[in-house]
This record gives structure tokens, sequence and C-alpha cells, in this order.
């Protein structure tokens, strides 16, 4: 191959037409060709590896779009990522995401090595709650049902009854038949949840306990009214994980996934994102005629996944150990998640 030509190969092809569309939020503009230039050896390289050493590349649209259209080999949101990791046959898995999803990938594929590539990156809703605190209101309300946010530990994921992401939150919590539900971590989702109940005039009591997301938290109703008043022909589109008064206010509430379905199949031609960076950066690879206002937050976190340590655990992949999880901890919790695909796939 010769070193001046990027196209010389359908993967930096690939790589040049997916980035070129993107913006790259150390900027603010579309990623140049000389930018790409100079990840193509990198990511050559990284893809060479995984191949060597039998390891499949899982990563979170909110990760980079250097890793999702680079070296990813799936990306998907908590839910779709799930079923891949319980699918995969390599026997390494690479987490691009944050601590949980690595610990739910070890929990349904339990002889694969997990490895996440920051080694640890934490959620602050997954770090807002305990077991300890999940037991104590199983006792106080023991005729509740309690789901459980995917992000969450798996200490947490072993006390709960289902575990539920925001692509079918609503729809288990709309199914179960008890009139208690304790629902954790999420406090904003919570509400979220109970305003979609009442609308449905289905009378439950939603019990919360936890904390929020540092990145949907920040959204603010001042924020989305300056939006509207200044595009008023945009289409608000928000995570449940966002604040109650933003989801109703928003044209579209929905998981990842959904919101990446909304958009392409919508004819509006602006949006203005109420979630993460690395969800706006997807949306504009798919939808290139379409224009994204730069409302996105960052998750720290998960931009801590990079080229550069992908590389390295992959170069020194037989001398890690992975993510560990106690197997009696992970048979619970492994329940937990086998109830939320019942559920959900009804």
């Amino acid at each position: 191959m010769q070193q001046n030509n990027p196209f010389a190969n359908q993967e930096t092809e690939c790589l040049f037409k997916e980035l070129s569309k993107v913006t790259n939020i150390k900027t603010g503009t579309r990623f140049t060709n000389e930018e790409i230039n100079k990840i193509i050896p990198q990511i050559q390289k990284i893809n060479k590896l995984k191949k060597e050493k039998d390891a499949l590349i899982l990563a979170h649209y909110y990760c980079s779009p250097k890793i999702l259209f680079g070296v990813a080999d799936f990306c998907g949101d908590s839910y779709a990522l799930a079923k891949k990791a319980r699918e995969a046959k390599q026997q390494n898995i690479i987490f691009c995401g944050v601590t949980f999803m690595a610990e739910t990938a070890k929990i349904l594929n339990p002889t694969k090595k997990v490895i996440l590539p920051p080694i640890t990156a934490g959620c602050s809703l997954a770090n807002g709650i305990t077991a300890d605190e999940v037991l104590a209101l199983r006792k106080k309300y023991p005729n509740a049902k309690v789901l459980c946010y995917i992000n969450s530990s798996a200490e947490v994921k072993a006390v709960s009854d289902t575990c539920v992401t925001s692509s079918n939150v609503f729809k288990i919590a709309e199914r179960t038949k008890q009139d208690q539900i304790i629902f954790v971590p999420d406090l904003y989702m919570a509400k979220n949840i109970e305003a979609y109940l009442k609308n449905k005039g289905i009378k439950k009591e939603i019990i919360a306990a936890g904390a929020t997301c540092c990145v949907h938290d920040k959204f603010t109703l001042t924020q989305l009214k300056e939006i509207k008043t200044k595009y008023p022909e945009a289409k608000i589109i928000s995570h449940p994980e966002c604040l109650p008064e933003i989801c109703k206010n928003s044209d579209f509430v929905g998981s990842t996934a959904g919101m990446l379905k909304f958009v392409k199949e919508n004819q509006s031609k602006i949006f203005a994102v109420f979630s993460e960076w690395g969800l706006i950066n997807m949306l504009e690879a798919q939808n290139p005629k379409k224009t994204f206002l730069p409302c996105g937050r960052i998750c720290a976190s998960m931009k801590r996944n990079n080229l550069d340590n992908i590389e390295n655990v992959l170069e020194n992949l037989e001398s890690l150990a992975g993510i560990t999880v106690d197997k009696q901890l992970a048979e619970r919790a492994e329940q937990t998640i086998n109830n939320m695909f019942k559920e959900a796939e009804k």
C-alpha cells in the first residue's frame, strides 16, 4: 500500500467516509483529512491485533468516533451491547464503555476474558446506590418489584428482580403486575417512568433511590426554551435520564437506539439532541443532510476509552487479568439480566 494514498483499501476508505461527516469535539469542526491520516496506522495496527488475539471490540455510542468508525466490531446502546456480549464467540472481549458495562459482559459470558481499556471508568449512576440500600428498600416494601437500571453494579443487580435499559424500561414498568415498583438508581428516570404510567392511566407507586446521570442532569428547561425560540423548526429529542421537565417538553424521548431511529425516520432537517456528544457524532454520520445543534454534553468516563489504551490492552492481553465477578454474585445478577430479556422480548 502506498502511504500517500489514504483510500488504498476498504478499511481506510470507510474511515474517511464516516469521520469526514462528524464533528471533532476538540475543534468544533469536521474531522480533516490530515487528522484522519494521522490515526490510520494505529487503527490498522489495532485491527490486525484484534484478529491475531481473537478479540471482539464492543463500543458504546458515547465513545469517540475514532473508536466507533475505526476499530469497533459492534457499537450500540447498553441493551444491544449486552446481547452482543452474551453471543460473543471470540475468547476476548474488549469493551469500550464504563465499568458496569464490562461487568455485565462478564456476567453474561463468564468464560470469556473481558477487558475495559481504561481499566476503570466510573458512572455516577452505578456509584449512586449500594446493594445494602436496595435490601433495606426491599425490607421496607416487601410487596414491591425491584427494577434496577443497567447502569448499576453487579452487587445491585444481584439483589434486584429485573434489570432494565432505557430502551425497555417503560415497557417493563407498564407490564409489572405489582402496585409498587422500587426503581434504582436513576432518580430522574424514575420520575419519567411515573409520568409515563400516569399518562397511560396506570396507577403504580414508584419508590426511587439513587443518583442522577452527571451528563444528562446538566440539561435545563431554560436551555430547551432558548433553542425552541431560536430554532422553532428544530425537533427536540432527549434521553429519559434527563430532567422530567426536559422530557415533557421534548418531541421524542427514548434510548440512544430509539433516538437514532427517530431521527432517521423523521422528515425534519434540524435537531437538538439532549444527550452525550458521541450520539450526536453517530447521528451526523447516519444523517449527513440533517443539522444537529451543538448542545451535547461529554461523558468524561466514556472518553477515557481511546486508541492508545485499546492498543495497549491488545498488546498485553495475555498478562491482563480482566474483569472478575464472584461466581455466586454473577449467577444472581445474570438471572436479573435474563429476566430483562424475557420481559422485554415477550
